[in-house]
């Protein structure tokens, strides 16, 4: 009847009532695969309270039959043929294998009911379970997991509790394995924690018992498939034309920049966008320890560091991608994020031919930025007097952009500042442009503007130069409305 996908040698499942271990092991995952709504506390009447307790016995059922429809599925699929399956007809087989089991079971679904069992049990087989409707949402950008049963999303910079569950932290551990498994990597009481990356490009990290006390711990980080342009960007509110056109002039003139900012303030958003306005002629490297940069340019070379495998060996870390990269010719090298010891490298690079360099690190501000390449420099085991550690920062580095995530969840690039020199022992720095917070509205919704900082580019006779005129009055302050 429907043999294309099951076991050939399979016997006849026998018809059995649902046990109260499987019942107890399947709790609180009925909705698991529906798309999650966020979960509030509000006062219900009675009627609704009736209602949903109605609903959460019905769930309660279908998680019964779903945890005993799983293990007959998996008795009845020949998974040796699933990887060349088609997914139309990988639904088609186990939407056969489903109606068979469910007659045996002497179970009776309505439509919906059925329909959600089938789609629930086709991504416990190919996907990754309960994650792989937040997965395949455009509005989450963050899944986080506490535990088997606290599964939060972060969607337009806002956290919310979702109503996902996984069935236990069994199954949670199930399909952490299968994600790690993909990868060549392992994760146990031995090894508690990985990191990996999904076959769509996002970030994965994992932490397993002991270390996670209360359940496993997953933190995913979505890669996102369009490409946003730097009118995309102004199109939001991430910043001004005038930040636009002065930053298409510093990346084309082929300045140095670093873009600085905390977790999720959207550096790699940013380093993507200038990326936009590098000539199609030069030769690009990109390294990154996970690939994220999407470069559009038709010269690009793209590197990726490896962890060490199970025996401790076989690491390639950022620091040796960027050592080999100097030695195959590049006019610009992209660091995805600089956080070790490559700095001094990358500094290197930035003060040897390579003018347009660029790299992401994590500061709060310019200034920040600074110090955190000097005690970069320090643990990368070099001894070098300080002031000679500013002379090398200060040759090499020409601009910071500043990113952020403010409290209401906007991104902004709050700040540009240029590096200009040395004063004695200290860098010297200008801000050209920034956002300025005025207020904020009752919904929390933070009040504000760019604007230039009133000081003439220190670098706007390279910009004239390369045939970059831009007008002097998108250095002029605007006043707040």
């Amino acid at each position: 009847m429907f043999g294309k996908f099951k076991k050939a040698d399979t016997a006849e499942a026998q018809n059995h009532a649902l046990t109260d271990a499987a019942r107890d092991a399947a709790h609180a995952a009925a909705t698991s695969l529906r798309k999650p709504q966020i979960v509030t506390e509000i006062q219900r009447p009675a009627a609704q309270i009736a209602a949903d307790d109605k609903d959460v016995k019905r769930r309660q059922r279908l998680d019964e039959i779903k945890t005993e429809m799983h293990s007959r599925l998996l008795d009845n699929l020949n998974l040796a043929a699933l990887e060349t399956a088609k997914e139309a007809d990988l639904r088609t087989e186990i939407n056969a294998i489903v109606s068979e089991q469910l007659g045996e079971l002497g179970a009776v679904l309505n439509r919906e009911d059925r329909q959600t069992l089938n789609t629930e049990l086709f991504d416990e087989v190919t996907g990754l379970g309960p994650l792989e409707p937040l997965l395949k949402d455009p509005d989450v950008n963050d899944i986080l997991v506490n535990g088997p049963n606290r599964v939060f999303v972060e969607r337009a910079g806002k956290l919310s509790l979702t109503d996902v569950r996984f069935k236990d932290e069994r199954h949670l551990l199930r399909i952490i394995d299968k994600i790690v498994s993909a990868v060549g990597r392992r994760v146990d009481e031995s090894n508690p924690y990985v990191d990996a990356r999904l076959k769509d490009g996002s970030r994965f990290n994992a932490m397993v018992p002991p270390v996670a006390v209360d359940g496993s711990l997953v933190s995913i980080r979505k890669f996102k498939k369009e490409k946003l342009g730097i009118d995309d960007l102004v199109r939001f509110g991430a910043f001004s034309e005038e930040m636009a056109a002065y930053l298409q002039a510093a990346v084309a003139t082929r300045l140095n920049v670093i873009v600085s900012g905390g977790t999720g303030s959207g550096k790699t958003t940013t380093l993507n966008a200038l990326s936009s306005f590098i000539d199609n002629k030069e030769r690009v490297l990109t390294i990154e320890d996970t690939a994220e940069l999407q470069l559009q340019q038709l010269h690009v070379g793209r590197m990726e560091s490896r962890p060490p495998n199970v025996e401790g060996k076989g690491a390639v870390t950022q620091r040796d991608c960027l050592r080999n990269a100097l030695r195959m010719r590049p006019d610009r090298i992209i660091v995805g994020e600089t956080r070790g010891e490559e700095v001094i490298d990358m500094l290197q690079a930035m003060n040897t031919g390579h003018d347009g360099s660029m790299t992401t690190i994590h500061a709060n501000n310019a200034r920040d930025a600074v110090s955190r390449l000097e005690n970069m420099i320090a643990m990368s085991g070099i001894e070098m007097p300080l002031k000679a550690v500013r002379a090398q920062i200060t040759s090499a580095v020409n601009l910071i952009v500043q990113a952020s995530r403010l409290q209401d969840g906007s991104r902004r690039m709050v700040s540009i500042t240029e590096v200009t020199g040395m004063e004695g022992d200290v860098v010297s720095m200008q801000e050209v442009f920034r956002y300025q917070r005025t207020g904020l509205k009752p919904d929390g919704t933070i009040i504000g503007h760019f604007t230039a900082c009133g000081v003439r580019s220190h670098y706007a006779e390279r910009f004239r130069q390369w045939g970059y005129n831009l007008p002097a009055s998108i250095y002029e302050p605007i006043a707040a409305e």
